[in-house]
């Protein structure tokens, strides 16, 4: 299955979020999935390097827009190349091309790509595939978006955002829903 994984760009090499991003991609990796990232720095080279190192294949969705702004380039261990123009068609292409999505912690884009992969979701325009936010952040943050606007999402709505602790719960979850599928 595809995999696409989205956080933040701030993790460096030694920081607990990075080395849980490692941790990721290798189990991702060893149960036979294909990661799809971002493809520059961050949870996305970590990801990336964690699922190459174990054998896996590694997709990086890069832009032309980031790269001008920020004059960065895929990470190494990208071994197939995506490049947009943008910035939008970039995060299309890790929503349409992804079997399941994750989201470790991030900022602004993190919780733009949450909440694009969410709404497609609930409007149906993707399938019904939850994706996976590992982390208390996430789950404080949502937790105090549905208490103060719940009113705005049904249960239903909900249902397409998942927990996960951890990165090892949040593989469980994707090796799951897979074997409920087939």
């Amino acid at each position: 299955m595809n995999i696409s994984i989205f956080g933040g760009s701030q993790p460096r090499p030694g920081d607990a979020v990075y080395q849980q991003a490692i941790l990721l991609g290798q189990l991702l990796a060893e149960s036979g999935h294909t990661v799809l990232t971002g493809g520059y720095m961050g949870i996305m080279e970590a990801v990336s390097r964690g699922a190459a190192e174990k054998g896996g294949h590694v997709i990086g969705v890069t832009c032309e827009e980031i790269e001008n702004w920020r004059r960065v380039s895929a990470n190494q261990w990208v071994q197939e190349e995506w490049k947009l123009p943008t910035l939008r068609e970039r995060l299309w292409s890790l929503l349409e091309h992804c079997d399941q999505g994750i989201a470790m912690p991030g900022g602004a884009g993190t919780m733009a790509e949450i909440s694009m992969f969410w709404n497609h979701q609930i409007i149906g325009i993707l399938p019904a595939h939850p994706i996976i936010l590992v982390g208390e952040g996430w789950k404080e943050i949502f937790t105090k978006f549905f208490s103060a606007l719940g009113n705005y999402t049904t249960e239903q709505d909900r249902t397409h955002l998942l927990f996960s602790p951890n990165v090892e719960d949040a593989v469980h979850k994707v090796n799951n829903f897979f074997k409920t599928m087939n």
